[in-house]
């Protein structure tokens, strides 16, 4: 396709989202947050929040002081959790990077979503023109977009880059290896290479993380009247473990490299701090949604030293719980109920619906997500949890798990029978109760028939 045709089919999806735009707004926003009449006038449009999303990289579910971390030093990222929302049974939408962040932008699970894996049959895949992501509606619906960190969703050159999906401004890696070094010679800034002179030549003088950082606070900066989504994915605490000094940890009796995955913790959580600190000094505090998560399960468990994945059982790759679910806070002073913890159960499929609906978008057709505005809230969601949700593995075979209500299923390998957990009673998923309970899991394979669409890039069979 060429760039005319892409431009051209672009706008074509864009003037559909703006012909949308005017229905949706209105009802949308009004039945979120419905104000009073004033006399002799309509209702008062509600400001619409601006958007700040903010993912970690393999960062697991204990990893946090406020999931019961003890030994990692996390008070900013705590203090969110304080002033706001934490949910216990939040799924990303895989178990590594590139399909997590796939199912992020588009709102589709592994099942149907453009990038299933890290690589596809011809390499590295990229979204397409026609993959509309959760920036080009929040771009359409008036925001300001802008992303740093790693993207992991388009080679130089694609349809996939950031600035060809929506995001006004962009800084950062695009490719996932390139992401694993924090001393990189260059990173992209919109579409060009943007030379690190610091780090040539072998030299460290410039760790891409706080450059990152720096970003962040000079486009929150830089708002004025405009609403604006800033998605900040970093890097963080991905391997390779590098880091500028050990901090507090230096003297800590552990293997240097898990003295560095702790010093990086700590050194994210500093600037998620920073973040909020010019949020309140901007007075722009009480107008934005700040989440916070990871991007899948935790690389290394850290048995005896961190237990990175809590009493979930795998990590990194697998479709058990220690592999997808993930931490989960939400900040909205004066919206979100403080020190609440929800435990309705939901995914990356959601982000996309909920913030259109904040922002008045429309949805576009073919989405797996539901809006968790009324959770956010703090109003209960029953079809939530009764719902499915899906997700498959392509590394190593085929893989698939399921979640429905109370229950878990997971398919290791095409072939064998499938595995079924009861959650409330078995988080750690030590149990298969399938052989006593025929029905539940009668129901899930008639699911799993209709619950994916064949993809080029991930053939199965």
């Amino acid at each position: 396709m060429t760039d005319e045709q892409s431009n051209g089919r672009d706008l074509t999806r864009r003037g559909f989202l703006n012909a949308s735009l005017a229905c949706a707004a209105g009802g949308a926003l009004a039945s979120v947050f419905p104000h009073p009449l004033m006399a002799g006038s309509t209702p008062a449009r509600p400001p619409r929040p601006n958007i700040i999303f903010i993912m970690a990289d393999d960062l697991g579910y204990g990893d946090l002081g406020s999931y019961g971390q003890k030994r990692i030093a996390t008070p900013h990222l705590d203090q969110l959790a304080a002033d706001g929302v934490r949910y216990t049974q939040c799924y990303s939408g895989s178990p590594v990077c590139a399909p997590a962040r796939s199912v992020l932008m588009t709102g589709q699970h592994t099942g149907h979503t453009r990038v299933r894996g890290n690589f596809g049959v011809s390499g590295r895949v990229p979204l397409r023109a026609e993959d509309v992501t959760v920036a080009d509606l929040l771009k359409d619906a008036g925001y300001a977009t802008g992303i740093t960190g790693k993207w992991g969703l388009g080679e130089p050159g694609t349809t996939g880059i950031p600035r060809r999906k929506g995001f006004d401004e962009w800084f950062g890696y695009l490719n996932q290896r390139h992401a694993h070094d924090y001393y990189p010679e260059y990173l992209w800034r919109n579409e060009e290479r943007h030379a690190l002179e610091g780090n040539r030549g072998g030299r460290q003088e410039q760790y891409s993380h706080d450059l990152f950082t720096e970003f962040a606070l000079d486009f929150v900066g830089r708002r004025r009247r405009d609403p604006f989504f800033l998605y900040l994915p970093y890097t963080i605490p991905h391997s390779r473990y590098q880091i500028p000094d050990l901090g507090r940890y230096a003297d800590e009796p552990w293997p240097r490299d898990a003295r560095v995955h702790a010093a990086m913790i700590t050194r994210m959580d500093r600037d998620v701090g920073r973040l909020m600190a010019l949020l309140k000094e901007r007075g722009m505090d009480e107008n934005t949604l700040v989440m916070f998560t990871s991007d899948n399960g935790a690389a290394q468990r850290w048995e005896g030293i961190f237990d990175a994945s809590g009493a979930l059982r795998g990590r990194k790759r697998d479709l058990y719980e220690g592999g997808i679910r993930v931490p989960m806070i939400a900040r909205w002073p004066g919206r979100i109920e403080r020190g609440r913890v929800d435990h309705t159960p939901w995914y990356f499929t959601d982000v996309l619906p909920t913030f259109a609906q904040l922002a008045g978008a429309p949805v576009p057709r073919g989405i797996d997500g539901a809006s968790i505005v009324p959770s956010l809230l703090g109003r209960a969601q029953p079809e939530l949890a009764d719902r499915f949700m899906y997700w498959e593995f392509h590394e190593g075979g085929f893989q698939q798990a399921v979640r429905q209500g109370e229950w878990k299923a997971v398919l290791p390998q095409r072939g064998q029978p499938m595995e079924l957990y009861h959650l409330p009673t078995d988080i750690a998923e030590s149990r298969n109760v399938a052989p006593d309970n025929p029905d539940m899991v009668g129901r899930i394979t008639e699911y799993l028939k209709t619950a994916r669409t064949e993809s080029e890039e991930w053939p199965v069979g």
